[in-house]
């Protein structure tokens, strides 16, 4: 059906929620009304038909008639909330369907652990949030498969004491990490006198989070060393002048001339030594009697020079600029502590009021024992939510509190709200739903940053024919880095378990230990998160029997190498590696849940090496096959749809994006490999170029 098919209440697309779950308009419901609401239906009206159907908003499916409820169905009953009990041949074996038994009511009794809950029957109120809008098609396409059950076993855990969130914190902490960005640029500006390094920021909170044990979610606090090595690598880098991509020869004419004329201001302006200043000068007036000189020169004779003149300034202006730049690193540091010292002291004022203690917060005990993983669950009570009001502009869903707005299209929206379903316990009304999804998508939004497709790489996903072939070749069932707004899966680790908890995330990956499962690792591309990732595997597939498997997705930089590939490819562990070249793969855009469907891919612009690191057990239960690696190639091809440039965020390999050299080795495939279609050898590791 076309948008001029059908119609809507009149006003509904500017319907404010109010944090109850309750509608502005409407009157209630009768309760087989409220069963359908539950499994996803809304009823429609068609204009060209005149007469009404029913659409639901977690399938895009229509029909003319009334669904037909009272069995599980993933159409007309995608959660299973109106499931009969089975019978006949096979109900005695109480299977879900999906590979998991399915417990008796006597083990969810006896079973008091925090993920041992009996799932109350999940009763929405009177919502139109499904309501179809105009002018949307009703085949979208979905990004996600929530129904592939998990494999990922873990050793039950306790709660976590994160306190929990809420609005009037989250805007406070998004006020503070702003303010924070810019005290940045302006010590950049006013130190060094440059912009900061594009994305710089960003990866400095992941690198901080690493080694942080501070308590706010986001901005670190107790970090050892205090000057960050991310963001000191790329202030420096950018030091005397940033580095960009050339194109023609006459830009390497210039950008040689100026990184020249910079290095000689500093060295002339800093307080360095006699031969630091006989070597700078030397080689900067050597460097442009060559410019006077030669006007044939070609574009790599001009970026061959730049190479040659950075190799001999470099170690002298950075001695001269070391100070500097660590005094910025230190003051961001000192500063975000501050910060998150009056978030912290708001955060407990804000609980006091509402009588809720945090040091006398109790956690159940755990039993000894191995369970699948389950989210994320705080011992700390949710204080009462404040208004949050919803409304909808043409399929963008539009969640405002305290004049601040956060949008997301409503196919994500209507993914967290099923996320949301499976995985939070502690609100079966919905009551506090909105407000949750206000701060999520505040939080993310902050630590993108405000500039245009900035962070946006540092969310960026696999396309779905790679995770359906995952899933389907090696059992893939949980993401390691991912968000309640990317997510393929229903189980995943994601940055903010305080948060991201109550929408399915196990916590951060570098804190969860799995025993057994196959997972999929495409980290953002920061070289000390990325390292950490590396150890955290190596350590955990020397721990366990269980068959245990790690399928890892970094970009292939070799100049030089990074320290978690290099690692890689030593380890024992590796089964298999191949790269896929630059610009013939791509990635789903981290702002997936707001970008036009246009953007929603991009391609890569440096190679990607796909590494297999599996235990024995785990090797045995999903080798990486020839079938099985054709099989993934095959997901791995561009569709042939439209695909956007990569944007400025997109290239997140900060300062190795923008070496002289690096552009032309870029796409080169590593030195060494075998054809992917050589036979595995299960004896040793397997290395493959695509």
């Amino acid at each position: 059906m076309t948008s001029e098919n059908y119609r809507t209440v009149k006003g509904d697309a500017g319907m404010v929620m109010s944090p109850t779950g309750s509608s502005t308009q409407g009157s209630p419901l009768t309760p087989s009304t409220n069963e359908l609401i539950q499994a996803g239906w809304a009823k429609c009206w068609s204009k060209r038909e005149n007469r009404p159907y029913y659409f639901n908003r977690f399938t895009n499916q229509s029909l003319w008639e009334m669904p037909v409820l009272g069995q599980h169905d993933v159409i007309s009953d995608p959660l299973g909330l109106n499931a009969a009990p089975a019978s006949g041949e096979g109900a005695g074996d109480g299977s879900l369907g999906n590979g998991q038994r399915k417990r008796g009511p006597s083990e969810e009794a006896s079973q008091g652990g925090p993920n041992s809950f009996k799932r109350p029957k999940m009763e929405l109120p009177s919502l139109r949030w499904c309501q179809h809008p105009p002018g949307m098609p009703l085949f979208c396409s979905v990004y996600w498969d929530l129904d592939v059950q998990t494999n990922a076993v873990i050793k039950e855990r306790t709660t976590f004491d994160y306190l929990p969130p809420h609005p009037e914190i989250e805007l406070q902490r998004a006020q503070l990490t702003t303010k924070l960005r810019q005290h940045y640029h302006e010590l950049c500006s006013q130190r060094e006198g440059i912009e900061p390094p594009r994305e710089s920021f960003n990866r400095w909170l992941l690198e901080r989070k690493v080694v942080d044990k501070g308590v706010d979610p986001l901005l670190p606090s107790e970090c050892d060393p205090v000057i960050s090595p991310s963001m000191f690598r790329e202030v420096m880098n950018d030091i005397p002048i940033r580095l960009s991509r050339i194109k023609y020869k006459e830009e390497a004419r210039k950008l040689l001339f100026k990184y020249a004329e910079a290095a000689k201001k500093m060295i002339d302006s800093r307080n360095a030594t006699p031969d630091s200043r006989k070597v700078v000068k030397w080689n900067v007036e050597d460097t442009m009697n060559w410019l006077r000189r030669d006007h044939s020169a070609s574009k790599e004779d001009y970026m061959d020079r730049l190479d040659h003149l950075r190799k001999q300034c470099g170690p002298h202006v950075t001695a001269v600029a070391k100070d500097s730049v660590e005094g910025i690193c230190s003051k961001i540091y000192h500063i975000s502590t501050e910060y998150v010292r009056r978030i912290r002291q708001a955060h407990l004022n804000l609980l006091k009021e509402c009588n809720i203690t945090v040091d006398g917060a109790e956690s159940p005990e755990v039993q000894d024992r191995l369970v699948y993983c389950y989210p994320v669950r705080l011992s700390i009570p949710s204080p009462p939510q404040p208004r949050v009001e919803l409304h909808f502009e043409n399929d963008i869903a539009c969640l405002r509190y305290k004049g601040e707005m956060v949008k997301v299209n409503r196919g994500h929206f209507n993914k967290l709200e099923l996320l949301y379903r499976y995985s939070c316990i502690d609100d079966p009304r919905f009551e506090k739903f909105l407000s949750r999804v206000w701060c999520l998508i505040k939080r993310y939004q902050v630590m993108f940053g405000s500039g245009v497709n900035e962070g946006t790489g540092l969310q960026g996903a696999l396309p779905v024919p790679v995770f359906e072939a995952l899933n389907k070749q090696f059992g893939v069932s949980f993401e390691c880095f991912a968000s309640p707004l990317n997510c393929y899966f229903k189980q995943f680790c994601s940055a903010f378990p305080d948060i991201d908890g109550f929408f399915g995330s196990r916590g951060p990956f570098l804190s969860f230990s799995p025993v057994s499962g196959s997972f999929e690792a495409n980290p953002p591309f920061c070289e000390e998160l990325m390292d950490a990732m590396v150890m955290h595997f190596e350590e955990l597939l020397e721990r366990s029997s269980e068959p245990l498997s790690f399928i890892i997705f970094v970009p292939e930089w070799r100049d030089p190498p990074t320290p978690a590939l290099t690692r890689m490819e030593a380890s024992r562990f590796r089964r298999h590696q191949m790269t896929v070249p630059a610009f013939e793969h791509e990635y789903r855009s981290g702002s997936q849940h707001i970008c036009k469907r246009s953007e929603m891919y991009y391609k890569a612009i440096h190679g990607t090496a796909v590494l297999f690191l599996q235990n024995d057990a785990g090797f045995a239960k999903w080798e990486p096959t020839t079938e099985r690696i054709q099989e993934l190639l095959v997901a791995y091809k561009i569709s042939g749809r439209t695909l956007s440039s990569p944007g400025p965020s997109c290239a997140v390999a900060g300062d190795r994006d923008f070496k002289p050299g690096h552009e032309r080795s870029a796409s080169l495939d590593t030195s060494g490999g075998r054809d992917s279609s050589s036979p595995v050898d299960k004896s040793a590791p397997e290395m493959a170029n695509v």
